[in-house]
C-alpha cells in the first residue's frame, strides 16, 4: 500500500479541524438565533439595576402573575364578586350600584392618573417603603431613604423633627380617612379604601375643601381586589385582612425594580410601637392582622434577595 506523503496528511488533519470550527460556529449561531428569546429573554425584559427583584424566581413569579391591576381606574373596575368579599370586612351595608355611583363620581373629580412608570430595561425604579415602627428611632437611616426615587410613607408618620431617622422626601402617601394628614402638591395620595365611606370620604375632601391636601394633588385608589389577592395570595386568607403595610410593600413590588423596606416590625425590645409616639402600653398585638406570617413573608423575600430589609438595630 503506497502511504501519502506527510505534507499530504497535514494537509487532511488541517482541512478537518477548519469544517469541524465552520460546522460548530455556523450551527451554534443558527441555534442562537432561532432561540434567542429563550436564551435572552431574562435580559431583554430586565431593569437597568444591577439586580431586579423580578430576575426569574418559581416562587416569586406564581405569586406576581396572580395579581389584578393594583389601582382603580375607568377602565378597571371592581366586579360584584370582589365587592362582596370586599362587604365582608366593612360594615357599610349598601349595595354594589352605590358603590359604583360613588366610584363614576370619583372618576369625574379626578383624571385617571396612576403614579408610576411601568418597567424598562432602560430603567431602575428604586423605591423605599417607609414603615413607623420605633425601630426607626437612632437608625440614622434618613439620607439613605431620600436617595430612592420613590418613596412611599403612610398613615400618619412624621417626618418634621425626625429627619435624621426618616428623611424628608415623600413621592407617595398612603392612607385612609382615619389616618389620614396634609400632603402637599408633589405628594401622591393613595388611598386605601376598606369600605365605601372612605371613597365618600375622598370626594367630600376635595369638595368641601377640608384639610386634608390641595386640591391639585394627584389620587390613586387602590382597587379592592388588589386587598383580596394580598390575602389570598400572599396570606392564604391568614387574618381578616392584610394590614396597610403589607399591602403597601406588595404593591411596591409592582411599582419597582429594587425595593428597600424600612421602619416595619418590632423595636429592639420586641414591641410593636411608632417611632413618633411614645410607648404606652408594652407587647402590643396587630389586630385584625396576621402580622407574624406577614412578618415571615417579607422576611421570605429579603432571604431571596428581592428585597433589602433595613432592621433599624
Amino acid at each position: 500500500v503506497k502511504m501519502l506523503p506527510l505534507k499530504m496528511k497535514l494537509f487532511i488533519l488541517f482541512f478537518f479541524i477548519f469544517a469541524t470550527i465552520i460546522v460548530v460556529f455556523y450551527g451554534n449561531s443558527y441555534i442562537l438565533t432561532a432561540y434567542q428569546h429563550s436564551f435572552f429573554y431574562r435580559n431583554t425584559s430586565l431593569c437597568a439595576c444591577d439586580k431586579c427583584l423580578m430576575e426569574y424566581d418559581p416562587w416569586l413569579s406564581e405569586l406576581m402573575e396572580a395579581s389584578p391591576e393594583p389601582f382603580l381606574s375607568v377602565t378597571n373596575y371592581m366586579s360584584e364578586d370582589i365587592f362582596n368579599w370586599w362587604k365582608r370586612i366593612q360594615r357599610d351595608k349598601r349595595n354594589y350600584t352605590f358603590y359604583n355611583k360613588t366610584v363614576d363620581k370619583i372618576f369625574h373629580i379626578f383624571p385617571p392618573n396612576v403614579g408610576f412608570t411601568r418597567p424598562s430595561p432602560d430603567l431602575c425604579r428604586t423605591c423605599a417603603v417607609v414603615g413607623n415602627s420605633g425601630n426607626l428611632m437612632g437608625s440614622f437611616y434618613g439620607p439613605l431613604i431620600d436617595f430612592h426615587d420613590i418613596v412611599i410613607r403612610m398613615n400618619r408618620g412624621p417626618t418634621k423633627g425626625f429627619e435624621r431617622d426618616v428623611g424628608t422626601k415623600t413621592t407617595h402617601h398612603v392612607m385612609y380617612p382615619h389616618s389620614s394628614t396634609n400632603l402637599d402638591n408633589t405628594t401622591y395620595l393613595v388611598l386605601f379604601p376598606f369600605k365605601t365611606y372612605d371613597l365618600e370620604w375622598l370626594i367630600q375632601s376635595f369638595t368641601q375643601r377640608y384639610v386634608l391636601c390641595k386640591v391639585n394633588t394627584s389620587v390613586m385608589i387602590l382597587s379592592p381586589a388588589f386587598m383580596k389577592y394580598v390575602h389570598h395570595v400572599w396570606l392564604k386568607r391568614k387574618g381578616k385582612y392584610p394590614s396597610t403595610g403589607f399591602m403597601t410593600l406588595i404593591l411596591s413590588l409592582h411599582m419597582c425594580d429594587e425595593v428597600s423596606v424600612f421602619g416595619f416590625g418590632a423595636d429592639r425590645n420586641r414591641n410593636w410601637n411608632h417611632y413618633y409616639e411614645k410607648l404606652k402600653v408594652k407587647r402590643l398585638r396587630t389586630g385584625h392582622h396576621a402580622g407574624n406570617e406577614e412578618y415571615k413573608l417579607i422576611e421570605e423575600l429579603y432571604k431571596k434577595e428581592k428585597i433589602l430589609f433595613f432592621r433599624g438595630w
